[in-house]
């Protein structure tokens, strides 16, 4: 074992990241990925977890490679701050809450909520709001109140994703459908509770501990930043000359 792989799953040990739940609670295709048992607690092989988590990390490496990008989500209330956090380092998407259904499925309808967003939030910023009356400037605010509760971190979804990162694929089923729907690759940190053969890129850990999760959205979020290539700007369409041949 090399010393990177060592230092690796001493961090994952550290936070947390062998726990996973009892055995009556294992879905049959975790079992490989079950190291033993510890006051009746299935332990995850890091190893193992390590593994997956190389190859997850290779995959966002060659996507951020090619200029595309990824959307984080979690409804997880351990899973919020992590997943906000990945969105602002590596500048995707993201959903930190409920998911709507229809995210990546129904995109042309959510883009809509996504534009009204960004257009209350221009002519507010802007001054444009003070034409209207105090009670419709109040039912403007929760306007983007609500909208900025649930789009704001989608307001980067220009594009289909190119991989979907979930934190525990069973409870953000919805999410793992729709991607699947579109075909696209899901990559998830996982419990012993979750079908692993439902994602592409299964990662093996604790899903419930705050720690854990962090530790994993960074270093998925990490490995996009340090490979990330920005896309160059399309040349300006050259105007047509007005003068006569």
């Amino acid at each position: 074992m090399t010393k990177d792989k060592n230092e690796t799953i001493d961090k994952m040990f550290k936070v947390g990241a062998h726990f996973g739940l009892t055995k009556a609670r294992r879905h049959p295709t975790a079992k490989p990925f079950v190291f033993g048992v510890k006051n009746k607690i299935e332990i995850i092989d890091l190893e193992k977890t390590d593994v997956a988590l190389t190859k997850a990390v290779d995959f966002v490496k060659s996507i951020a490679a090619s200029g595309r990008i990824v959307l984080f989500a979690s409804s997880k209330s351990e899973a919020l701050p992590a997943v906000r956090l990945a969105g602002a380092k590596t500048g995707c998407p993201f959903v930190a809450g409920r998911w709507i259904g229809g995210t990546i499925t129904n995109y042309t309808e959510i883009k809509k909520r996504i534009e009204k967003l960004e257009t209350r939030l221009r002519e507010r910023e802007k001054g444009e709001l003070a034409k209207y009356t105090k009670k419709e400037r109040l039912l403007i605010d929760r306007e983007i109140e609500k909208l900025d509760r649930f789009f704001a971190g989608l307001v980067p979804l220009k594009e289909k994703p190119a991989a979907l990162i979930v934190v525990d694929s069973k409870r953000e089923h919805n999410a793992v459908a729709e991607a699947r729907q579109a075909k696209i690759p899901v990559i998830a940190i996982n419990s012993t509770d979750c079908d692993l053969s439902q994602v592409n890129y299964p990662i093996p850990a604790n899903d419930a501990s705050a720690a854990s999760i962090a530790f994993f959205l960074e270093e998925l979020a990490t490995a996009y930043s340090a490979s990330k290539v920005a896309r160059p700007a399309r040349p300006e369409p050259r105007p047509e000359s007005r003068e006569r041949r």
